[in-house]
């Protein structure tokens, strides 16, 4: 089994002056300790369930860029980026950036994006769930051809592309994984099961009875009781 560690939480007693240095000291932490990947939301406001919008939340390629400088092994993920939030071209740009300084170790993590809130806050268009899906499978669409180093014009519903031009490639060879997030039947698995490796489905005994796992993927979680833990060995070293 290999486990991996999602941050969803930015709040911490010391506040935004000592964020970078906690942040770092969790990454080491889980880097040394054998975790197989380090994943952040893609969110701007922090979201219910977590804590009210107005608590810190860090853009997450940024901070995925600072804590592939301070890991070795771990892989870097979103859990998950809104297909809506970034133009497909420049994501695509993004996770290979990430992919070439991390020495090959990022993956794209994506979805059709839910949070209304932040989207309408920050002036990001939020169509209706339809056309972010109808998006988001051009994302793929696109990502994967830049990573193929295809340069040929793109013509989408939504999305015209020029050139599709991508250079330097991707380290990870063919493209950097792929994980979509959502569990729908009728939608995401099926995105799942022809664009992706993986998705972060988070299996109930009614889902495992009915047979209904995509072959294809695996499934990524968050641990968020993990964080805690990690929290604890930041304050003991820093003790």
């Amino acid at each position: 089994m290999k486990i991996g560690l999602q941050i969803p939480d930015f709040t911490t007693p010391d506040g935004p002056p000592r964020l970078g240095a906690d942040l770092a000291t969790v990454a080491r932490t889980a880097d040394e300790g054998g975790f197989e990947f380090i994943a952040l939301m893609d969110h701007f406001f922090q979201i219910r369930g977590v804590g009210p919008a107005e608590r810190e939340m860090l853009e997450a390629y940024t901070t995925l860029g600072y804590l592939a400088a301070c890991t070795t092994r771990v892989k870097l993920l979103t859990l998950v980026t809104g297909a809506v939030y970034r133009y497909p071209g420049v994501l695509a740009k993004i996770v290979t950036t990430l992919d070439v300084l991390s020495g090959g170790r990022a993956w794209l993590g994506i979805g059709a994006a839910w949070n209304e809130e932040e989207s309408r806050g920050l002036g990001i268009p939020f169509p209706p769930v339809a056309e972010r899906f109808e998006r988001l499978e051009e994302t793929l669409q696109i990502c994967l051809q830049m990573w193929r180093g295809d340069e040929s014009p793109y013509q989408g519903r939504h999305y015209q592309l020029d050139r599709l031009l991508n250079s330097p490639q991707a380290l990870t060879r063919p493209h950097p994984p792929i994980m979509i997030g959502g569990g729908g039947e009728k939608k995401t698995l099926r995105l799942v099961a022809r664009y992706a490796d993986a998705c972060n489905l988070f299996p109930s005994p009614d889902l495992a009875r009915r047979g209904r796992h995509p072959r294809r993927s695996r499934s990524l979680g968050s641990r968020t009781g993990l964080l805690d833990s990690l929290r604890a060995a930041v304050v003991a070293s820093r003790g």
